[in-house]
């Protein structure tokens, strides 16, 4: 595969409908959920999130009670006032951040609660689990949000047609 981290983004667009058929067809074949934690390595191989940061300019983690818990103690703020400065309910009842980009980035795109960073963030971009295919719909938005995800369905598609 010749990846181009400049201009991952156009080919995720040109590529959405195959990508769609694809997750949802792949999810269903036996083993291949096996390959994931190499080319979760090989995608990181080549991919910086301190150049993209688009997770985190773009979407917002759900903060649960214990990321709540955390980053408050973090922040030295109680968990009323976390809340209030930084988090809304959205429309399934989880709370995530109130505008985008996430008021944790810096300029730097470096994550300033990073230690203490919700679960969501932890786990991002679910290209080493098998989460990658049990949350198909969630795998397809974040390939045109995430260049690790575009890569590792690209490897996928050449591994396992």
């Amino acid at each position: 595969m010749n990846f181009n981290p400049a201009n991952w983004k156009a080919e995720a667009q040109k590529k959405k409908k195959e990508n769609k058929q694809f997750l949802a067809k792949a999810g269903k074949k036996r083993g291949i959920e096996k390959h994931l934690p190499a080319l979760h390595d090989e995608a990181f191989g080549k991919i910086d999130c301190l150049q993209c940061a688009n997770c985190c300019k773009t979407i917002s983690p759900r903060f649960k009670t214990p990321d709540i818990v955390r980053v408050s103690k973090f922040l030295g703020m109680k968990q009323s006032e976390m809340i209030d400065t930084y988090l809304r309910l959205d429309e399934d009842g989880d709370y995530v951040v109130k505008k985008s980009p996430c008021p944790f980035l810096g300029t730097d795109n470096y994550c300033s609660i990073y230690e203490a960073r919700p679960g969501d963030c932890r786990k991002y971009p679910y290209t080493d689990s098998g989460e990658f295919f049990e949350y198909t719909n969630t795998t397809f938005q974040n390939s045109t949000t995430c260049p690790a995800v575009y890569y590792v369905l690209e490897r996928l598609k050449e591994i396992n047609p």
